[in-house]
């Protein structure tokens, strides 16, 4: 029942999709207006790409033939800037994640078709073949590689943020959080940690309260009034909002940071394919062939996310263990 439930709720979601915009293909050729519409988070800097025969003979033949590569978005129901939102039109979805696509897509020779829906039901798409791929800040993780394929592209770091005018600061160890008030997005990676460090507290007679928001912009109006102390979540998504908060009434400041594979290995951001579905290797090629060129790093200076590169893409490397030790 629950499964055809988010099925349908998948369905809805697809009229949500946004439109296509900042790529233009000519003659083999693709022009991404990348960081367009993105309201000032990014420098916009036109990237054009060559599609890449021998990458593009590794797609399957099913995506070939369609000519277009379907790809899942989970930034219903409000985004997350800088990574994944509804660009200054209400209508195209902009961000990192969705930029780095379409230049994938044009190496692949592919027209990208963004698919936008809740987190979880973005996996259900994948799962039921509504989308080849996923490029939504997604962790590589042991657990996910049971369904899934990943071929990594960018440093996946957390980073907590409270106000300024909290002293608290997370030092890396987990005990400096009993007693705090902490907000996280359910279902993701980071609640993983944050839910393992709450075990281990609890062992030692200590706790800590979780609480949970319907988006990033709820959790940040909780900073403000005091219902949390502090806010668990994608490092870019973090620094972005810091930034925006600084004129305000409630300045935040960065208050830790964290791997998102753990306390023993460097998270990686990765798309995200059905396993198995013959799709991640070209992704992988079409990344690194990004790499190669000097449009990856072109894409990660126009979002301000130098620090987040990795130096080539990798099929399934090692991801957030079942077990966060």
């Amino acid at each position: 029942m629950l499964r055809s439930i988010l099925a349908v709720a998948l369905v809805l979601t697809l009229a949500a999709c946004g439109g296509e915009g900042t790529a233009a293909s000519a003659n083999g050729e693709t022009t991404v207006a990348v960081g367009a519409l993105s309201n000032g988070a990014a420098t916009e800097t036109s990237i054009t790409v060559k599609t890449v025969e021998e990458i593009r003979a590794k797609v399957p033949q099913r995506i070939r033939d369609s000519g277009t590569l379907k790809l899942g978005v989970g930034a219903l129901p409000s985004g997350s800037p800088p990574l994944q939102y509804i660009g200054t039109d209400h209508k195209t979805i902009t961000g990192s994640e969705s930029d780095l696509a379409r230049l994938v897509a044009g190496v692949l020779g592919l027209k990208p078709e963004f698919q936008n829906s809740t987190w979880e039901n973005m996996f259900v798409g994948i799962d039921s073949d509504r989308v080849d791929a996923a490029f939504s800040n997604i962790t590589d993780t042991e657990k996910r590689k049971e369904k899934y394929d990943f071929a990594s592209y960018r440093k996946d770091n957390l980073a907590f943020e409270a106000l300024q005018s909290n002293p608290w600061t997370f030092t890396g160890d987990y005990r400096t959080l009993a007693g705090q008030k902490i907000s996280v997005g359910k279902g993701t990676n980071q609640e993983k940690i944050l839910i393992e460090w709450q075990t281990k507290l609890r062992s030692e007679g200590k706790d800590f309260v979780i609480s949970y928001y319907p988006d990033i912009n709820a959790a940040q109006l909780a900073i403000n009034s005091g219902q949390i102390d502090t806010y668990l979540g994608p490092s870019p998504g973090v620094l972005y909002q810091i930034a925006q908060s600084q004129n305000s009434p409630n300045p935040k400041k960065l208050a830790g940071t964290h791997s998102g594979a753990g306390e023993s290995l460097q998270g990686l951001i990765a798309a995200t394919t059905k396993k198995d579905s013959g799709l991640v290797e070209p992704l992988a090629d079409a990344i690194n062939h990004l790499i190669a060129n000097g449009q990856y790093q072109q894409w990660l200076d126009a979002w301000h996310l130098s620090s987040e590169a990795v130096e080539k893409s990798e099929i399934n490397p090692p991801g957030l263990p079942l077990t966060n030790t």
